[in-house]
């Protein structure tokens, strides 16, 4: 079997360069089947794929959800050159909405920027294969982040990719690149990622903890719930590629009263100091028949007694594993440590 190449990621949080220490620490433990119950960027997951495990990736988020089954539901399916050339041209035949290019003028992208969207956007709803669509809108996510300052889409912001300003750093020359060069090489990085591991895996899009069936292992990565209280909603910073993935849906969920078009949303209990409690309890009481690799970041809201104490009712071996200092891409605290607690 060809040795598979994991895709780049952009997403905060990411946990792409501690794959091999969570693989070190809960490779110890017997396990086939595993949930990763907040997928992400989905880089666990494929890890977890693979070492020949049958994984389960889930993501309550759409785009998310896509990157699962383009990255860890697919096993072979890729997407051709002939696709591509199908994706990023307008068939004279088809009538294409504006929707982009009519909703976020001036806010993320040029104007032939949007209208290029626009149209790779309706094309990819169009192909007949669901795995060629994840790998489509994969490479889509990943074109729309990289010409993006900060990789996010929270504010609106435009101007710093366009202001004449002398600039010393490499960015500006990946913004300028056209869409389509960017796109043409995420599909290359996306079909490398593909392989057959032997293994059934699974995308999920659902709730954590409705996520239906039974596993060995779970692990959690939960978001970031900061010292202070403030969570880290997701759905705020990356909310552009959600609304790419329900294209006709998307202006209906548009919050009209900010500037830079976000969807309107709720906060999460992940991100809810005053309910985030209760969710982890009520997650480790649904898995409580199977073991849990909980990843903990040092200077989070709740600490490493409370997990333990919360943990008690329902493991009898709790451990504790430490990596170290661990900057997150955008972080500001270089000091935090991050921690694996493993329970069975």
């Amino acid at each position: 079997m060809i040795k598979p190449v994991a895709p780049s990621t952009r997403y905060q949080g990411s946990k792409l360069k501690l794959c091999n220490w969570i693989w070190s620490e809960i490779s110890r433990l017997k396990f086939r089947s595993v949930l990763d119950a907040f997928g992400g960027t989905g880089s666990v997951s494929y890890h977890l794929k693979s070492k020949g495990k049958n994984v389960t990736y889930n993501d309550h988020l759409k785009f998310n959800y896509f990157v699962g089954t383009a990255l860890i539901a697919n096993s072979k399916t890729k997407l051709a050159a002939d696709d591509v050339d199908q994706l990023v041209r307008r068939d004279p035949r088809l009538d294409y909405e504006d929707l982009i290019a009519s909703t976020f003028h001036g806010i993320y992208f040029k104007k032939s920027e949007n209208v290029w969207l626009d149209t790779v956007c309706q094309n990819i709803e169009r192909l007949p294969n669901k795995h060629k669509r994840a790998l489509a809108y994969f490479a889509l996510f990943q074109s729309c982040i990289i010409k993006r300052p900060y990789n996010l889409f929270h504010r609106k912001n435009l101007y710093m990719r366009t202001a004449k300003v002398h600039r010393t750093f490499y960015n500006k020359k990946i913004w300028d690149a056209p869409f389509e060069y960017h796109f043409k090489r995420f599909v290359e990085e996306g079909n490398r990622a593909v392989f057959d591991s032997g293994t059934q895996c699974r995308a999920k899009c659902s709730d954590a903890l409705k996520v239906p069936g039974d596993y060995d292992l779970v692990y959690i990565d939960s978001p970031y719930l900061r010292a202070n209280g403030r969570g880290v909603n997701y759905l705020a910073y990356y909310h552009f590629l959600e609304g790419l993935t329900c294209y006709r849906d998307w202006q209906n969920r548009i919050d009209y009263t900010k500037k830079h078009r976000p969807l309107k949303t709720s906060i999460s209990p992940w991100c809810d100091r005053n309910r985030v409690r209760s969710a982890f309890l009520s997650l480790f009481e649904r898995f409580n028949d199977s073991a849990l690799a909980i990843s903990y970041r040092g200077d989070g809201y709740l600490t490493l007694d409370e997990f333990i104490t919360m943990l008690r009712p329902f493991k009898k071996r709790i451990r504790i594993a430490e990596y170290g200092k661990y900057k997150y891409v955008l972080s500001r605290n270089g000091e935090s440590k991050e921690y694996l607690i493993i329970a069975s």
